[in-house]
């Protein structure tokens, strides 16, 4: 990592780009509405300066305990496999980054997003929202308290169903800091058929797969897995978004 000083003293980070042949690509063939979205140009930088790093930010009392937990919701408890999901951010160095506002969304464990635009008929449940959030610790630890989502159709191509997964959105200093990400699960039978999952290139897939940890499972409650999210350098993350922006 390096950085640079602004005129009024503030040090802006400034990350190396991971080798390009581990970058997840913003167009995909297989993946087909990367071609509605993906740019023709190729995109400018516009690197973050004082005004984008000082504000706005998230104060840590909008952000409460029990968004945590996604398996309580509207007076009752949400159907299907309990888990906790936990880990760390941590920057390009492995150091942690404390502070960050880490938010998730998945479907329900039929398999169902509770959003007006999902007509998969898996049943809703009206106790899972299917939305969480929290603020990393000192040690950059988050922690969520979810259901095991459920696979889904999504009309990509024939038999088309996309592997169980999480998608998570880190916030850094200021809003204009936004990472996206999926985490998935270990030993998922639909890895091989999921344009997205394959978009990633073949040596930089295990990080985007958790891994299941006995030491964290609580007993007769709920199963845990373990994902950190590294922002930068060699051993980042794969996320959704290409460009340079840090969380850290």
């Amino acid at each position: 990592m390096t950085g640079t000083t602004s005129a009024g003293g503030l040090h802006l980070p400034r990350y190396h780009r991971e080798d390009a042949a581990l970058r997840t690509p913003v167009g995909f063939p297989d993946y087909r509405s990367t071609a509605l979205r993906a740019p023709l140009r190729t995109p400018v930088d516009l690197p973050h300066r004082l005004t984008e790093v000082t504000g706005p930010v998230l104060g840590e009392d909008r952000v409460l305990p029990h968004d945590a937990d996604l398996t309580l919701r509207s007076g009752g408890e949400a159907v299907g496999q309990r888990i906790l999901v936990h880990g760390r951010v941590l920057d390009s160095d492995g150091r942690p980054v404390p502070g960050a506002l880490v938010e998730v969304w998945q479907a329900n464990s039929a398999g169902r997003y509770r959003h007006v635009g999902d007509s998969f008929p898996g049943p809703l449940d009206p106790h899972f929202d299917g939305l969480g959030r929290v603020v990393t610790d000192s040690l950059g630890r988050y922690e969520f308290m979810t259901v095991k989502p459920g696979a889904y159709p999504w009309g990509n191509h024939h038999n088309a169903w996309r592997p169980a997964h999480i998608h998570f959105s880190l916030f850094g200093r200021a809003f204009t800091q936004r990472l996206v990400t999926q985490m998935y699960f270990p030993d998922d039978p639909l890895f091989g058929q999921d344009p997205i999952f394959n978009a990633m290139p073949a040596a930089a897939r295990h990080r985007a797969i958790s891994r299941f940890s006995l030491e964290r499972t609580q007993d007769n409650w709920a199963l845990a897995f373990e994902w950190d999210i590294v922002l930068r350098g060699s051993d980042q993350t794969p996320f959704e978004t290409d460009d340079d922006g840090d969380v850290a």
